[in-house]
């Protein structure tokens, strides 16, 4: 998936990435330019289960997730040309070491205009994704209460 996202970028520009969650507070590299931006036709929710990051494989947390429908305020970030060879694949491995997302290209509308950015959304079809969950259910995964889920 690097390789076609790598190929759909094309190389001949900066490549503009789209953060909607922990690569706002958390994002690990230094970019040349950050801008606020919306993106219509994706939203942001908590329904991505997480074994990595807020659970294990036995005790499943959530993470945000970029689904399907309305829009979402975030940050596009702008990775000069020159060092997304270098960048890229640590954006990767941080964003995709089970797979889960599915890379896309969305649309950014910000204050100086659109830019196409990378962005890592979640299919409903994923295994990650949690369908409807019950607030009894949110209430024990929030307060790491393992066991069944339902």
């Amino acid at each position: 998936m690097l390789q076609a996202v790598t190929r759909e970028w094309g190389g001949h520009s900066d490549l503009w990435l789209f953060a909607y969650a922990s690569l706002i507070w958390r994002p690990e590299q230094a970019f040349a330019e950050e801008r606020f931006a919306t993106v219509y036709g994706y939203h942001r929710a908590l329904k991505m289960w997480s074994r990595v990051n807020r659970g294990t494989p036995e005790c499943p947390g959530l993470v945000f997730g970029l689904l399907p429908g309305g829009s979402c305020r975030g940050v596009a970030y702008r990775i000069p040309q020159a060092l997304v060879a270098q960048a890229l694949p640590q954006l990767w491995e941080r964003e995709m070491p089970n797979g889960v997302y599915d890379p896309k290209w969305l649309h950014c509308q910000t204050d100086r205009g659109e830019v196409r950015a990378l962005a890592f959304t979640l299919s409903r079809r994923s295994p990650n994704h949690t369908g409807v969950l019950s607030e009894d259910t949110y209430r024990q995964i929030f307060s790491n209460a393992c066991g069944r889920y339902g």
